[in-house]
């Protein structure tokens, strides 16, 4: 039973000698190529293919039979067929382009100049075709030990929040100072000479205060449970916060008679105080168990008229449980913590020494 070769792109039947499709021009090798049997219909012979005999006499001048020698082979083929059996080069006078007056340099296949960039028979960039952006040059860095240190990234901001200054910790444990220590602050007369450490371990930076005098402030990102003798910075106003306790039941009096007295609330169990610069305390707010207080600049249970650094409603001092907690109310300049022994600090939270603010970017 005679075969043809069934093109796999186009699904064109070829004859089994021919290399390329006559349609499309793809290679019909055996590893590309699908072998089927055509049945002997009507006595021997091959079935003739209706599909190529109507395509080629629907050419103009239809098929003459005259066969010309393939340009680039010298296969005699028919000038009706679009490519060359043997070799897969166009042979039909109307397969080059009519805008097409060149050649491609490696095989001669005729190719469009200004719309092919690469020939479609032999892969060669086209003469003429736009060249690809080029490749920046990356280059090799000159090796830094300075820039090869992967410590944390701290950045130093000014007072509009933006980066001055960004600094890589070199070691496991950096001071912070104003006469002293790894990164100095010399013209900060607010910063102690010796003012807080910064340490890296396992993963996790940490933030001391070295006994300055004006502390080491940690920005708080979440709410913070009080401790008896905390410091809060809220605005510009530095506010401590200390336990009283559960006052004693009152004796009775000799003569039975009752004290007046504010009944609500029945008792106090912790205050906030304002402290002045040298450490007094210049007015109160005290606390009361499920009582929460609201301090800022307009709004509020506790308010802060004169301080413009303080927001509308800044913080909120929430009873839970017989626990204080510290919360920000979406202020603009937060709301700080004053660091006593370590303090965990994580990326993106800042710290405030002397009067230098700074951000941690990265661990």
């Amino acid at each position: 039973m005679p075969t043809v070769i069934r093109c796999t792109f186009c699904g064109r039947d070829n004859d089994p000698a021919s290399k390329f499709c006559l349609d499309c021009g793809k290679p019909v090798v055996a590893n590309g190529a699908r072998l089927i049997p055509v049945p002997n219909i009507g006595g021997g012979g091959v079935v003739p293919d209706t599909r190529v005999s109507a395509k080629v006499d629907a050419r103009p001048g239809g098929a003459s039979g005259v066969k010309t020698p393939c340009r680039y082979c010298q296969t005699p083929v028919d000038p009706a067929l679009p490519f060359c059996p043997k070799c897969g080069g166009r042979v039909a006078a109307e397969a080059t382009p009519a805008k097409s007056t060149a050649v491609c340099g490696s095989c001669m296949n005729p190719v469009t100049p200004g719309a092919d960039v690469f020939c479609a028979r032999c892969g060669a960039r086209v003469a003429g075709a736009p060249e690809p952006p080029p490749t920046p040059a990356m280059g090799t860095a000159v090796f830094s030990a300075r820039a090869a240190v992967s410590g944390p990234k701290i950045s130093i901001l000014d007072s509009t929040g933006q980066t001055v200054k960004s600094v890589t910790m070199e070691s496991s444990e950096s001071t912070i100072g104003r006469a002293d220590g790894e990164l100095r602050f010399p013209d900060d007369v607010y910063m102690s000479p010796v003012h807080a450490q910064l340490s890296f371990r396992d993963g996790q930076l940490f933030l001391r205060d070295l006994g300055s005098r004006n502390g080491t402030w940690l920005y708080a990102t979440e709410p913070y449970k009080l401790q008896d003798g905390d410091s809060i910075l809220v605005g510009s106003q530095i506010i401590r916060f200390r336990r009283l306790g559960y006052p004693g039941p009152n004796p009775p009096e000799a003569d039975a008679t009752r004290r007046l007295g504010s009944a609500t609330p029945s008792a106090d169990v912790a205050v906030l105080q304002q402290l002045r610069a040298d450490g007094s305390a210049r007015d109160s707010c005290h606390l009361s168990p499920a009582r929460s207080v609201v301090v800022g600049r307009a709004e509020g249970d506790w308010l802060f008229p004169y301080d413009q650094t303080m927001s509308g409603r800044h913080a909120e001092i929430r009873s839970e449980d017989l626990e204080f907690i510290v919360l920000d109310l979406g202020s603009r300049n937060g709301v700080a913590v004053a660091v006593r022994g370590e303090r965990p600090v994580k990326a993106g939270q800042k710290i405030l020494l002397g009067d230098q603010t700074l951000r941690v970017e990265s661990l």
